[in-house]
């Protein structure tokens, strides 16, 4: 889909708007696999072929290659969020720390943490041993402020962190003159930089890892679209599918699955992507190296840059459709595109000429309490994960590998992590919560443009209360 020329100080806008993504679109036409044909039996079934149902996959088939492992996707393995995203692995936590600590208590919260330090190279290494090019580079993360309100809360992250695992070394705090040697920002007064992170390319890890498991014996059935699950069962357009273990790995779209509508927001984040730079533009960025990039702004933006010096840039500015609809090809609302190129130009000025290739929409689960979660009941031997708020890239990992502890019975210490077993109360019913999550947004935006006119280095009130109305 073409969209109309941009009026804005690029010379074009996004050459295609949705078509899944660019990371999609530069592997080429998909080869869908068969659908499912008919009634089966299975020892495991998972509903979804993304990161999540893959992980799974993967670590059951390697402890147990005896067992049948089948997966029933609506539509591609990674089509959703999994091929979408901005390409960001790191060892944040999927939620609030603070809610697992109330949950299992603080050393739960610490393992998990831990955990996810350690997903990082897990997957790495992974990816190495199956040769998934995946175009990852383990150069950090940088987040950077334009304001002193920003760096304040940077420095408030950083003695947060601190409190929940982050080691001392791990957690830097950049000059505006120490940002700019890695990175030129426009208006940039610093920064926090960790090395637990990484830049991938998420539709070639995605598509790697579903051939690795086929390879395995896994079996992907695609076009099959699970309407209902049940204990040791699920139903689907094609055929009835019973199993001894049940996994939804479904995160955003588990909306569409009958009597969850409420469980879990489907949230939309958008991209741009540029061109290549020319030699110019790109000298004027300086970003040597591939860290990825977050701002501390509340309504927040993140980027990577690619290998052939492209920039991807992603936001929400248009974060929730009522009654939970998004566009399934991933299009996106054209006041979304507007935010995200004129940030782009915000932060990067010499980039206002590089022609945007291309623009998506994918969709976060997030749960009420804004905290994902590993759950298993072996009564009805159904299991779930999701809820990752933004963090999937590397939670999917640590939720493969912890569901697959469950279904072979394992009482390990990923099965006693803090996320393990948690339940949010449901959303509220529209329009109460496109209203809710429409305006959350809508101030935050506002709290950004006070915080940037003021000197106080203190957090927007219209913030703080904004997050303690949506529970984040």
């Amino acid at each position: 889909m073409r969209a109309p020329h941009s009026s804005g100080p690029a010379s074009s806008w996004p050459r295609i708007n949705g078509n899944v993504s660019f990371w999609m679109d530069q592997l080429g036409p998909v080869q869908r696999r068969s659908p499912l044909a008919g009634d089966t039996e299975t020892d495991v079934v998972i509903v979804g072929a993304g990161f999540t149902g893959l992980w799974t996959a993967y670590y059951l088939l390697q402890a147990d290659p005896g067992l049948s492992v089948t997966l029933v996707e609506q539509e591609y393995a990674g089509f959703g969020a999994s091929g979408r995203n901005g390409g960001w692995f790191s060892a944040e936590p999927p939620g609030k720390m603070d809610q697992y600590a109330a949950s299992q208590g603080k050393e739960a919260a610490l393992r998990l943490q831990q955990e996810m330090f350690s997903t990082i190279d897990e997957v790495i290494a992974v990816a190495d041993q199956h040769g998934i090019d995946a175009s990852i580079r383990k150069d950090g993360l940088l987040y950077f402020a334009t304001n002193s309100a920003q760096m304040s809360r940077l420095r408030e992250r950083v003695r947060a962190s601190a409190d929940w695992g982050w080691p001392a070394e791990d957690m830097t705090l950049l000059s505006a003159a120490e940002l700019s040697e890695r990175v030129r920002i426009a208006g940039g007064v610093g920064a926090f930089f960790t090395p637990h992170a990484a830049r991938v390319d998420p539709a070639r890890l995605v598509r790697g890892l579903a051939d690795v498991v086929e390879s395995l014996g896994g079996t992907i059935y695609e076009d099959t679209t699970a309407t209902e699950f049940g204990p040791h069962r699920v139903e689907t357009d094609r055929g009835k599918v019973r199993a001894k273990h049940v996994i939804i790995a479904l995160e955003g779209y588990l909306s569409r699955i009958s009597g969850q509508g409420r469980r879990m927001l489907p949230m939309n984040s958008s991209m741009i992507i540029t061109e290549p730079l020319d030699d110019g533009a790109w000298e004027s960025v300086a970003w040597s190296g591939a860290e990825t990039l977050g701002d501390a702004a509340h309504s927040f933006t993140y980027m990577q840059r690619t290998d052939d010096r492209r920039i991807a840039l992603g936001g929400r500015g248009v974060p929730y459709n009522f009654r939970s609809s998004f566009d399934w090809d991933g299009r996106t609302n054209q006041q979304a595109i507007t935010q995200l190129i004129e940030r782009l130009h915000a932060l990067f000025p010499g980039v206002a000429q590089t022609p945007i290739a291309q623009s998506w929409t994918g969709i976060l689960g997030v749960p009420r309490d804004w905290s994902g979660t590993v759950s298993y009941d072996s009564a009805t031997g159904v299991g779930m994960a999701g809820g990752y708020v933004g963090h999937g890239v590397s939670a999917t990992n640590l939720a493969g590998r912890t569901l697959a502890d469950f279904i072979l019975g394992r009482d390990s210490h990923l099965t006693r992590l803090g996320w393990i077993d948690r339940s949010a109360r449901k959303w509220e019913p529209e329009p109460i919560r496109w209203f809710g999550a429409s305006a959350l947004y809508r101030v935050y935006g506002a709290a950004d443009a006070l915080e940037s006119r003021s000197s106080s280095g203190k957090t927007s009130f219209l913030a703080k209360a904004a997050s303690a109305v949506a529970g984040r």
